[in-house]
């Protein structure tokens, strides 16, 4: 028997309470799906979710005796929340579908373990630890631990119908725990039911492709993705770009300690068209920094290797730092590529390029010492002329590299209005 019982993250004074709560007068409790997963798998946890035999109004009211915190957030769905110490613990009822129509699902309270794990998706997501840190598998998980092998429960083509998002975390689990190649009957199944994907709200789309792509290596997850015709329903504009960039990309990544960044990766996959970025953006609900994010670099010049620093400075103050930002790293990453073929003019275009992103990481932009009040005092009347006349002594300002003081501007100021 496979026993957690001495894992730091089981012995947290919080959770043996919150188990002993939920383990007396004849119920039971266990710690269940991503907890376990990760445990097993050698991967911090950090939330811990707990299913249940009680009903969610039996579980709020143990709680409130016991000076437990409830917060009742999904009961419909049989889920509340108790706050111990300040630590969260989602407590859910034992349940069974009743009706799934392929994005939603009916649902009925039950007693039955078995019932529960076989309607949740993933053989590896449905492992339980009971109340003696033991490992509790109905469906065959521990083996696919073992080997890293994301598995449907039962029949995957059933699985898949129930809610077809999970073709989507087929590959986002494949993405951070698979091994190998995906599992057949899982991959054949999501192919023949890629369709559907359109059936699902754009919301849940992005949400399960961002966390994909924020996997350590998302590269074979996409590379199956689209051979099974999946990553073009759901990303068209990825469809004549390709996805070799990954590889390249998570390589550079590692090498120069950057994060893994979901944005910079589909930025690599899809083309720096304006229209078609703002469209994708549209479809797929992001967010209005994500939206920015890729507006920034669609519409920012393609900055030249060899500009001199006092160029791209007034580069960046033209254009802001974040989209030049995007594509200065997804350069970076071509050229560092092309220089492991042993070019050395690739290798010294890789050195400018890490120069030019180090300036403009650093880059805070200079304040303009003039505006619109001192146009007024200057004379000149409120109108269009105000603004045009900004924008002229700002343009001599950025040619002489921001160097010209207040008082010289003011000076050349009451030039323009004198004349």
């Amino acid at each position: 028997m496979t026993n957690l019982a001495g894992e730091d993250w089981f012995r947290d004074p919080a959770l043996t309470r919150v188990l002993a709560l939920l383990n007396s007068d004849g119920a039971a409790g266990r710690v269940v799906g991503g907890a376990v997963r990760n445990s097993l798998l050698g991967i911090p946890v950090s939330d811990i979710d707990i299913a249940t035999t009680l009903r969610p109004e039996a579980v709020m009211e143990r709680a409130t005796r016991a000076g437990i915190k409830v917060v009742p957030t999904g009961l419909s769905h049989g889920t509340v929340t108790l706050v111990v110490d300040g630590t969260p613990f989602e407590v859910t009822t034992l349940r069974r579908d009743v009706e799934t129509d392929g994005r939603h699902a009916q649902v009925a309270f039950s007693t039955d373990w078995q019932a529960d794990a076989e309607r949740r998706d993933l053989t590896m997501n449905a492992l339980y630890v009971d109340a003696n840190g033991d490992v509790v598998d109905l469906v065959g998980g521990l083996a696919d631990i073992e080997s890293r092998t994301v598995r449907f429960i039962g029949d995957a083509s059933m699985r898949i119908a129930e809610d077809y998002l999970r073709i989507l975390r087929f590959f986002r689990f494949f993405a951070h725990y698979g091994s190998g190649r995906p599992d057949a009957a899982g991959l054949k199944a999501s192919a023949a039911a890629r369709a559907k994907l359109k059936t699902l709200s754009a919301e849940r789309v992005w949400s399960e492709l961002k966390k994909l792509l924020s996997a350590a290596d998302p590269g074979r997850a996409l590379l199956w993705m689209r051979q099974a015709g999946i990553l073009t329903e759901i990303l068209p504009e990825s469809e004549k770009w390709g996805i070799d960039a990954i590889p390249a990309l998570v390589g550079t990544e590692r090498a120069l300690c950057w994060p893994a960044d979901a944005r910079l990766r589909l930025a690599a996959i899809v083309p720096p068209d304006a229209e078609r970025l703002a469209a994708m953006a549209s479809r797929l609900r992001l967010s209005r920094d994500e939206a920015s994010y890729f507006s920034a670099w669609a519409t920012s010049p393609v900055v030249p290797d060899d500009i001199a620093g006092t160029a791209f400075a007034r580069l960046l103050y033209r254009h802001g730092a974040e989209g030049i930002t995007v594509r200065l790293k997804l350069a970076l990453v071509s050229a560092r590529a092309r220089a492991e073929g042993g070019g050395a003019e690739d290798m010294q275009r890789a050195g400018r390029l890490s120069d030019l992103l180090k300036q403009a990481e650093r880059w805070e932009k200079p304040v303009f010492p003039l505006g619109g009040a001192d146009v007024l005092a200057a004379g000149i009347a409120a109108g269009p002329k105000v603004g045009e006349t900004l924008s002229i002594l700002e343009t001599e300002w950025v040619e002489r590299n921001f160097t010209t003081d207040r008082a010289t501007l003011v000076a050349r100021l009451q030039e323009i209005a004198g004349g």
